[in-house]
């Protein structure tokens, strides 16, 4: 009989151990799955802010320089081409400074294309710090006379 009752407790120590384990991966996919569900937050945030200011330079695109196009959004113009908006963690209007910054709004401007009457961006949004862009896209409007046509 003596033999059984140190059995019995190794059998119940392995069961706990085993509960352990499973309750610590629990926990971990739960972790996972939050950070999965906040990153992909933030990229839907990010498509949608890049989305909208594409259509207002295909809007407006014509009649804006880096400073109007700077004072339009919020943001400043760093050079003659890009246009830099610093974002709160909501992804919102309001506009923190730029060490305070969660998100980075950026509006690559290019050269005028196809004699001078196609108006061309690159609309990027980029967490704070970060080299790659959450999303980026392009953005074409006409210039010209023909522009309001």
């Amino acid at each position: 009989m003596k033999s059984k009752a140190p059995l019995a407790l190794m059998e119940q120590l392995v069961m706990v151990l085993v509960f352990a384990l499973a309750a610590a991966l629990c926990v971990q996919a739960f972790f996972a799955s939050d950070r999965m569900s906040r990153q992909g937050e933030a990229r839907d945030r990010a498509v949608l802010l890049a989305q909208n200011t594409a259509e207002y330079l295909k809007e407006y695109g014509a009649e804006q320089t880096a400073q109007t196009l700077a004072q339009a959004l919020g943001g400043t113009a760093e050079t003659p081409e890009r246009v830099c908006v610093y974002l709160d963690g909501g992804l919102s209007e309001d506009r923190p400074a730029s060490e305070d910054a969660a998100y980075l709004l950026r509006v690559e401007l290019e050269d005028a294309r196809c004699g001078g009457r196609l108006g061309r961006a690159g609309v990027s949004v980029y967490q704070a710090g970060a080299a790659e862009p959450l999303f980026s896209i392009p953005a074409a409007w006409q210039e010209g006379e023909d522009a309001q046509a």
